[in-house]
């Protein structure tokens, strides 16, 4: 089985990080991979957004247009990427910072205060977290555990102290689920 996710927002969010984790965290698995980053110029509040596709078998394309989810982290995301999630495909929005409702009635739309979250955890860095704890729970293309895993192995030393919170985020998104 072959599941294809877009993750975008805006430079700064962690957008990148969070589809790079996804991928590792696939690689670890044993599963097929790819990753590819998009992203403006601007270091910070630019555009940004990345594909990842985890895959049983080879993958013939990277490309994605039809995606099996999104994870939009602010409304210029929602508003791109809404159109083009498959029909009972997943759709992971930030409501934090969207102010406005999902139109599409075809689709599983999670809405979570990812921004609230992370705050109440203590550090903002973690939205993208939540986020991702979102995706898992309501589309089951790796464990949270992977997840975990991934984190652990691929994060630098130096940032190992940040895991527990990444773990906690991580869960806190987990327990949203579609409306």
């Amino acid at each position: 089985m072959q599941t294809e996710i877009i993750i975008a927002g805006f430079g700064g969010q962690g957008v990148l990080f969070a589809g790079q984790l996804l991928a590792y965290a696939g690689m670890d698995e044993g599963k097929n991979v790819t990753w590819i980053p998009s992203y403006g110029p601007e270091m910070r509040g630019g555009t940004a957004n990345c594909t990842v596709i985890v895959s049983d078998e080879e993958i013939g394309s990277p490309l994605v247009r039809n995606p099996s989810a999104v994870i939009a982290m602010n409304r210029p995301s929602l508003d791109k990427y809404e159109d083009q999630v498959k029909p009972g495909g997943v759709l992971v929005v930030n409501a934090s910072i969207v102010d406005r409702p999902v139109n599409r009635t075809d689709i599983k739309v999670v809405e979570v205060d990812a921004n609230g979250i992370a705050e109440k955890l203590g550090d903002k860095r973690m939205t993208n977290m939540v986020l991702l704890g979102a995706l898992l729970a309501n589309l089951p293309v790796l464990p949270q555990a992977a997840i975990e895993k991934a984190l652990k192995g691929h994060l630098p030393e130096r940032h190992h102290k940040l895991l527990p919170k990444n773990y906690e985020a991580l869960s806190e998104g987990a327990k949203h689920k579609a409306k």
